[in-house]
This record gives C-alpha cells, structure tokens and sequence, in this order.
C-alpha cells in the first residue's frame, strides 16, 4: 500500500522532498520543527498526547468517509497539532505519520509503557474476572503501562486488566518477524489496518516487525527504500529466504520460505501464504512487476 494523495486544502507550501504522510504541514499551520522547511502561516510545537481507544482510525482528511490511511492502537502516543470541530491533526510517534482522527479517542494522561500486547489480541476487563464485559479489545503491538500483577492479570495505570500471558516487557521482542507475520494468516484485508481485526500487506509487515524490534515505516514505497538491502535474483526466482520481501508498485509480501509467500492481499481478500511464482504471474496480468527484492538484516532486534 503506498499512499500519497492528500486533499489539496490540507497542504501548505514545502519542497518536493518533504513527505506529507510523515511531516505536519497544512496551508494555515505546520509542526515547529519544520520551520525553516516549508511556508505556513503559523508553527506549532503541539501536545502529546495517547489514544485511548481500541482501535482509531487515522484519516488523510478531517471526514468519516475519507479513506482509512492506518489506525493508531491503544496507548499509542502522538503530537496533536491543531483541533476542530472534533477532529484532532496530529502525528503518531510510532511510525511519524500524519492525519486526523476524532479527539474524544485520546487523552492528555500519556504514560510511559512497561508492556505491550504480545499475543495477537486479547481484551482489557474492568475487574480481575474473565467473566466480567470486556471494556475494548487490545491489538498486538499496543503499548500498556502496568501497575501492578493480580493473579493472572496486569491491572493498567490508566485502569482496567488484561490477562498477564497476553503481555510482554517492553524491552523484549518475538525472536522472528515472519512467526508473527504467519500468525495472521486468515485475516481479513483492509486497506489501511494493523490488527487481527482486518489489515493491509504494509501494515502486516509494520505490525510482524514492531513485534520484533525492528523499525519500519508504513507505506509500502517507503518500506522499500528503507528496509535491508536489495537482492539480485534471477528471473527462476531462486535463491530467496525466509523474511525476504518482495515488492511491487503498491504492494508487498514477506517470503516464509524460498518459494511460497505471505502477504495481505485484495486478491483473496485475506493474509495467505501461496507460492510466489503464481503471485507473481496473477500480478503480471494487471500489469505489475515486481520493483524490488530487499533482504533485512535480521529477522529481530
């Protein structure tokens, strides 16, 4: 998924280097850091502040019908920039990027977190009691500030408990980003998700690597210029390993082994593992090639 078509009246003036997903600027106000790199108005430092919902989705445009860009997870902490008419225009910290999402999801409380998520999901209970309603549903990956351990639970600092298994500290990862890519096979695709909920080929192997302690951007077009290094294969397509990344204009998957591949996909509506070569000849039809084989530098931090 590659994304870079912003409405016109969001955008201010900047230098065509200046990536509008990853750098708050809009015709009547910009980030302060940006002063000196494009024209506004007006500069802002912003608030930091921390999503408090399950799952927000996070928007090119301040309107429920623009198209979802990705969302930001539970105690996911950002810079709000400016607000209105209930949006918030802000910047995540986990990846930089830019949009609007509705202001009533966050809260100005932002803790440090000690944990996150470590299974693909798993819900946060107002009581120690896995009978009782679940407040929300927590996505993989979402950072939690824990209090304290109660039998099998971690009661937050910003309320409520999840099951402590479902956790891990904050400064240890899974030891292979393609395990945790393999786990949401069957997951329905959407354009712009990160969860086991629906998700999208970038935000699948976003989501495996965050697991694992290695950076990565969003975007599919900026996930090829930054991640491991380019891989010459010949046209039999031999020669590949597990955690390759295979890219096409648009879109990406990751290699499980030397012949099949895993990835998100509009085709079959679902994450699937099929062999590549038939990706590869389905893709071709429409017209796409694959741009580039990139090898990572390892499978974890």
């Amino acid at each position: 998924m590659a994304k870079t078509e912003m409405n016109a009246l969001v955008l201010g003036t900047a230098a065509p280097s200046i990536d509008p997903r990853l750098n708050a600027y809009r015709a009547d106000l910009a980030a302060e850091r940006l002063r000196g790199k494009v024209k506004a108005p007006r500069f802002v430092a912003g608030k930091v502040k921390q999503v408090a919902r399950a799952a927000v989705a996070l928007r090119s445009r301040p309107v429920p019908a623009a198209g979802l860009a990705t969302e930001a997870l539970f105690g996911e902490r950002l810079v709000v920039y400016d607000e209105a008419q209930g949006w918030a225009w802000c910047q995540l910290e986990r990846d930089g990027y830019v949009g609007y999402l509705p202001a009533d999801a966050l809260t100005s409380e932002a803790m440090v977190p000690t944990h996150r998520v470590s299974s693909l999901g798993t819900f946060l209970y107002p009581t120690a009691d896995i009978k009782s309603a679940p407040l929300m549903h927590l996505s993989i990956t979402a950072p939690l500030a824990v209090a304290e351990r109660v039998d099998r639970f971690s009661r937050l600092v910003t309320g409520g408990f999840v099951i402590t298994r479902h956790t891990i500290e904050a400064d240890r990862y899974a030891r292979d980003y393609v395990d945790i890519a393999e786990r949401f096979i069957g997951t329905p695709y959407l354009w712009g998700g990160r969860t086991r909920v629906g998700i999208d080929c970038s935000g699948l192997l976003q989501v495996s690597h965050e697991a694992a302690g290695l950076k990565c951007p969003r975007d599919s077009d900026m996930q090829e210029k930054a991640i491991g290094a380019e891989v010459l294969i010949p046209k039999t397509l031999d020669g590949l390993q597990r955690g390759d990344l295979v890219f096409w204009r648009g879109h990406v998957g990751i290699m499980s082994d030397g012949v099949m591949l895993l990835h998100a996909n509009a085709h079959h509506m679902a994450v699937v593992v099929e062999p590549l070569a038939e990706a590869v000849a389905r893709i071709a039809k429409s017209g796409g090639q694959i741009t580039a084989i990139r090898r990572p530098a390892a499978l974890s931090a």
